[in-house]
């Protein structure tokens, strides 16, 4: 199991060029003799550029690793912790569930 975060958009101010949002997924995967249990999250995060940081990387220069950076950053270590912890609880409960639906006959 490898968790992948990723940026599926993000939002910009046209006039200073700076991601204002960036739109998260988490995901991750257990495959299972030939079942695949999956877990995932997403959310968004703001950010207030700054254009006159030292920092600032304009919109056609940012890369998803910048991002992927920011949002981790803007969450902290407890929330991508608890996170993380989330999606592998959503495999596991793939794998042996506690609940189900349907109808017996």
């Amino acid at each position: 199991m490898a968790v992948t975060w990723a940026i599926v958009q993000l939002e910009r101010q046209v006039s200073d060029d700076g991601v204002t949002v960036a739109h998260w997924s988490v995901s991750d995967s257990e495959t299972v003799g030939e079942i695949t249990h999956v877990g995932n999250s997403y959310g968004s995060c703001s950010f207030l550029p700054d254009s006159t940081l030292g920092d600032f990387i304009t919109y056609a220069d940012v890369t998803e690793a910048n991002v992927v950076t920011w949002v981790k950053a803007n969450l902290g270590d407890t929330m991508v912790s608890s996170i993380e912890a989330e999606i592998a609880n959503q495999i596991t409960l793939s794998k042996v569930p506690v609940s189900a639906s349907g109808i017996p006959w």
